[in-house]
C-alpha cells in the first residue's frame, strides 16, 4: 500500500518565491559586470604600465594607490639605481681580479712550487745580495754563507735564500744540470736591508770545481699561498782558489730555469667524447742526483679554459736513471681543440720530511712545445709521443 505525499502552497506564496528567485538572479549578474569591469579596468592599467616601464617612465609607473607610489619619489629611485649600478660595477671588477688570478700563466713561469712575481720587459733593479764562498783544498769541502740581500724590490716581507749547486755533464754540447745539493735559509723580515748569517757546507773534490756552478734565490715566504722568486746569482767554481775567502756582492737577475732531466709523454684527443689521453712513459733523471732507497711519483695538472681540472697522481716508482711508468690519464675537456689548454707534469721525490719537487715539464697549445700539441690535433684518437725537457 503506497502513499504520496503532496504539498500544496497558497498561490501568492509561490509568486513570492519566484520573485525572491529573480531578485536573486538580478544581484548576481550586476555582481557580475561589476567584476567583469574591473577585470578589464586591471588590464588596462597593467597595459599602460608596461609600456610606460619600457619607454623609461619610472616615475609615472608608481601611481598614488600603490604603497610603493606613496612611499617612494622619484629622486630616492634614482639614488637607489645608482647605486645599484655601482655595486654591480664593483662585483665586475672583482670577477675580472678573480678570473686574472684563475688563469693559468705561460708555461715558461707556471710552476706549482716556484712562481715569480715580476714582469718582462721591465728593467728594474731587483736589488743586491752578498754572500761569500770558501774551498777547503785540505778538507775538500765548500763553504757558503749567505750575508744579506740589500735594496729589495718587495719590502716588508718575510724571505729566505734557496741554494742549489749545480753540475753539468762532461760533454759542452749537454745543458743537463745535477742538483748536487740544496739548502735553504732561515726565514728574516724585510727591511731594505735582510741579514741572514746562515754558513752550509759539503764536500768536494778539486777537479769538479770548474764544473760545478751555484745558484741563489732570493723568495718571498708565505704559508698560505706558493713561494714566489725576486730574482736570482749564478757563479760558476771554475776561479775559485783555495783557502781563500771570496766575498761576491751581485746584481738580482730575473729567474731562469735548468734542465734536470727529460720525460717521455704522449698525447691522444679524443673529440667525440670531449677528452684528452696524458700518457705518462718515461723519465730520465740526472744520475748524480739518485740517491738509494727513494721512491718518486708525477703529478698531471691540466689548464683548459681558464678552468683548472683535478689534478692525477701516478704510482710511487723506485729512483734510477731511466724510470718506466707507462700510465695514461684521462682528463675531461669541454673544448679539447682550445687555445688556452696547458698541461703541467710535475715530478716529486717522497722524503722523509715530505716531497720535494724533481722538475717539472710543460706542454699546451700556448706553450713552446706547441708542435706536439698540433701534431696531436692532426693525428686524433692517435697517440703522440715526444721527449720533454724537466725543468727547476
Amino acid at each position: 500500500m503506497s502513499v504520496s505525499l503532496f504539498l500544496t502552497l497558497p498561490s501568492t506564496v509561490k509568486y513570492e518565491l519566484l520573485a525572491l528567485a529573480l531578485f536573486l538572479f538580478l544581484i548576481a549578474v550586476l555582481i557580475l559586470a561589476c567584476q567583469t569591469y574591473r577585470y578589464y579596468k586591471y588590464r588596462e592599467g597593467i597595459k599602460k604600465g608596461e609600456k610606460k616601464f619600457l619607454n623609461g617612465m619610472y616615475p609615472a609607473r608608481s601611481n598614488e594607490s600603490t604603497i610603493l607610489g606613496k612611499s617612494l619619489n622619484a629622486s630616492l629611485l634614482e639614488v637607489s639605481k645608482k647605486n645599484s649600478d655601482v655595486k654591480i660595477k664593483k662585483i665586475q671588477e672583482e670577477m675580472e681580479k678573480l678570473e686574472v688570478c684563475l688563469s693559468p700563466s705561460p708555461p715558461s713561469t707556471e710552476y706549482l712550487d716556484d712562481v715569480g712575481t715580476e714582469e718582462d720587459g721591465q728593467d728594474v733593479s731587483r736589488g743586491t745580495l752578498r754572500f761569500s764562498l770558501l774551498y777547503v783544498k785540505k778538507k775538500r769541502q765548500l763553504h757558503l754563507k749567505v750575508i744579506e740581500a740589500i735594496n729589495l724590490a718587495c719590502q716588508g716581507a718575510d724571505l729566505f735564500v734557496r741554494i742549489r749547486l749545480f753540475s753539468r755533464e762532461t760533454s759542452q754540447e749537454s745543458d743537463l744540470r745535477y742538483i748536487l745539493h740544496e739548502w735553504e735559509t732561515k726565514v728574516v723580515k724585510n727591511n731594505k736591508k735582510s741579514h741572514f748569517g746562515d754558513e752550509f757546507t759539503c764536500s768536494l773534490r778539486e777537479p769538479e770545481l770548474k764544473m760545478v756552478a751555484v745558484k741563489l734565490e732570493v723568495k718571498k715566504f708565505d704559508n698560505y699561498s706558493r713561494q714566489s722568486a725576486l730574482g736570482e746569482v749564478r757563479t760558476n767554481l771554475s776561479n775559485l782558489k783555495s783557502s781563500k775567502t771570496v766575498e761576491f756582492c751581485e746584481e738580482l737577475q730575473k729567474v731562469t730555469k735548468d734542465t734536470v732531466g727529460e720525460v717521455l709523454i704522449s698525447l691522444k684527443c679524443l673529440p667525440t667524447a670531449q677528452r684528452i689521453e696524458v700518457g705518462l712513459l718515461k723519465v730520465k733523471c740526472a744520475s748524480l742526483s739518485i740517491s738509494p732507497h727513494k721512491d718518486v711519483y708525477a703529478r698531471i695538472d691540466i689548464f683548459g679554459n681558464q678552468r683548472k681540472q683535478k689534478h692525477q697522481k701516478s704510482t710511487l716508482r723506485a729512483k734510477s736513471n731511466l724510470i718506466v711508468f707507462n700510465e695514461t690519464f684521462q682528463f675531461t675537456l669541454p673544448d679539447p681543440v682550445t687555445k688556452e689548454c696547458l698541461v703541467l707534469i710535475s715530478m716529486y721525490q717522497v722524503q722523509s720530511t715530505g716531497k720535494s719537487l724533481i722538475g717539472q715539464a710543460s706542454l699546451g697549445s700556448g706553450s713552446n712545445e706547441d708542435d706536439h700539441w698540433q701534431l696531436m690535433m692532426q693525428s686524433a684518437r692517435q697517440p703522440v709521443a715526444k721527449w720533454h725537457p724537466l725543468l727547476i
